[in-house]
């Protein structure tokens, strides 16, 4: 909602402010259509050139992220303290139980509670494949550790690359609409034995290449890039909660203490209150038992 009211407000100002200086739409409306097609067209050409099928399929659909916000909101993050808390506890009491929930999530009693989480791959895979790694009885902890880390640094990366994609379109539309005044501008000298009033609209519309060219970058793509790459890195915190918690496990700490460790680190915008997250752990207790 917020991502709309936002492109309501660019077009709101921006015509609404030209048209209340004086301005008339007449020229800008006329040229439009093939303005865009210079400039939309070069770009959509040049984004495809720079990104193979799947980036440029991951791009389109992040771009609904500007309009939907972040995958996971404060429940989410109470509901996977939850799950973390009854896996660590049965891993605890009997390890080998645990493995049949590591081994077979979408069949598991435990991940079936949290089905938006369930449906998660990444989520799943992250939180199965370290807990995998703790009953092989590593050494050294920091081992685990490090590993996730470099496998968390890659996604992140992955997941960053369409609002990179975006950004890198929006630095090039200012260049593409110098492009399409430069061929006003051509279509204009070919025109020069015109009255004033003929060459006027032909240089104003020339001159729309440039408006558009930088409207679209700093109006539109640009910001659609950031909020993909806000919402990512928002996202992001999901998947490092896992990581704290699982981490603090591996370090011997009781199922207790590792809930904690990941409820401190996660931001206090989304950090499920206290209270309140001890009334969940108390239900998937008395769940267990």
């Amino acid at each position: 909602m917020i991502g709309m009211i936002g492109i309501v407000t660019i077009f709101a100002m921006v015509f609404g402010g030209y048209l209340l200086a004086g301005g008339k739409m007449a020229i800008i409306l006329k040229s439009l259509p093939f303005e865009m097609i210079i400039i939309g067209g070069a770009a959509a050409g040049a984004f495809l050139i720079s990104n193979d099928s799947s980036a440029v399929k991951h791009t389109l659909k992040d771009i609904g992220k500007v309009f939907k916000g972040p995958k996971w909101n404060p429940q989410d993050y109470s509901d996977l303290l939850c799950l973390l808390f009854a896996l660590i506890r049965i891993a605890k009491q009997n390890p080998i139980e645990v493995e049949h929930h590591i081994e077979d999530p979408s069949n598991s009693a435990i991940f079936s509670r949290y089905p938006k989480i369930q449906a998660d791959e990444e989520a799943i895979n992250l939180i199965c494949d370290t807990m995998r790694s703790a009953s092989m009885n590593y050494d050294d902890p920091h081992q685990v550790e490090e590993v996730l880390d470099k496998r968390m640094d890659a996604t992140l990366q992955h997941a960053l690359h369409p609002s990179h994609a975006l950004q890198t379109v929006a630095d090039g539309l200012p260049a593409l609409g110098i492009v399409a005044a430069v061929l006003g501008v051509i279509k204009t000298m070919g025109s020069i034995d015109q009255p004033p009033e003929v060459l006027g609209k032909l240089i104003g519309g020339a001159l729309v290449g440039t408006f558009l060219g930088v409207f679209l970058a700093y109006g539109l793509v640009g910001p659609f890039a950031s909020k993909v790459k806000t919402v990512v890195e928002e996202d992001s915190h999901f998947y490092f909660l896992i990581r704290e918690v699982l981490i603090a496990n591996l370090h011997n700490h009781s199922a207790a203490m590792c809930i904690e460790v990941g409820r401190q680190n996660t931001p206090a915008h989304i950090r499920p209150k206290y209270a309140e997250l001890e009334e969940a752990l108390k239900a998937v207790k008395q769940d267990a038992a």
